[in-house]
């Protein structure tokens, strides 16, 4: 299983809901409990006190980010400014392990980069990364800060446009980010008789919708809001596409055996919890409605 502020009306249009798609691929998504069983629920709280933590740079807490950084995960590709979902997601964990705003770094890793072996330029990476069985070979994970639904997008008038069920979309042309759980959605679940065309990145996808050199994009729901309001002439969400009864859920990336995952699980816990990254989630993305399940 391998997606900035929206203009005002578009903000509107998405109930204060880009367009990354990033959510990773390469095998079977982990539940909500599987992830939960991360190292931070035996993190003690002392082990997590800010001047005790392992960090890359002493009294820094590094996060880093692909670049570009996406709507509505970030705002104006600034992900230092607090605005979009991951930057506030990012700076509330911050705040839960004793950083102030100005003790945060950004830096820039790309997505590839992150998902693979090997010691890293951040403490954390925030990008729409979801967590697999597959990944934690490589990296570290956090437990899910904000649970998937994928959907296609489309335009007004394209061949897919009143699709209502998966059976629908078997004959449609369809597109990815590379390496995306977006991508395994169009392989293992929709299964479309003609090969899905894979893209660098989503705005390349998004410009391949325009040319209509594929009927649809695959990517998940908040960035799908996203790009039909504005990103696309005419956009619109065909449906999405649930995980069922164990979604799909993105973390926070650490390198591997990091001293810092079962802080940053227990600062995400503690978030969740407290009902904050709901708050979160209805300050930035955008609801499910007008995106029906397609089954």
């Amino acid at each position: 299983m391998l997606v900035r502020s929206v203009a005002a009306a578009s903000l509107a249009l998405l109930a204060l809901l880009g367009a990354a798609g990033c959510s990773p691929t390469d095998s079977k998504t982990d539940s909500k409990t599987d992830s939960s069983d991360s190292p931070a629920v035996s993190a003690a709280p002392d082990d997590c006190d800010k001047s005790k933590l392992s960090l890359l740079r002493p009294g820094t807490f590094t996060v880093a980010t692909d670049n570009p950084a996406y709507e509505p995960w970030f705002s104006d590709n600034k992900p230092s400014n607090g605005k979009g979902y991951e930057s506030a997601v990012a700076y509330a964990v911050a705040e839960q392990l004793g950083f102030q705003p100005s003790e945060v770094k950004w830096v820039t890793a790309s997505f590839n980069s992150v998902v693979t072996p090997g010691r890293k330029n951040f403490d954390v990476d925030i990008n729409q990364v979801s967590i697999s069985a597959e990944r934690k070979k490589a990296v570290d994970f956090s437990t899910g800060y904000y649970d998937v639904a994928q959907s296609v997008v489309t335009y007004q008038g394209s061949k897919i446009a009143n699709a209502t069920s998966l059976a629908d979309l078997k004959a449609a042309k369809l597109g990815a980010q590379v390496g995306t759980t977006s991508y395994a959605t169009i392989t293992d679940t929709i299964k479309p008789s003609q090969k899905p065309s894979v893209y660098d990145t989503n705005d390349l996808a998004v410009q391949a919708l325009k040319n209509k050199q594929i009927d649809g994009i695959v990517v998940d729901l908040p960035t799908g809001f996203y790009m039909s309001a504005a990103q696309l002439d005419n956009g619109k969400i065909v449906g999405q596409i649930s995980s069922g009864s164990s979604p799909e859920q993105f973390g926070f990336v650490l390198t591997k055996g990091s001293k810092l995952t079962a802080c940053v699980s227990k600062a995400v816990d503690a978030l969740r919890g407290e009902g904050a990254l709901a708050r979160l989630q209805e300050q930035w993305l955008a609801t499910a409605g007008g995106a029906p399940e397609l089954k």
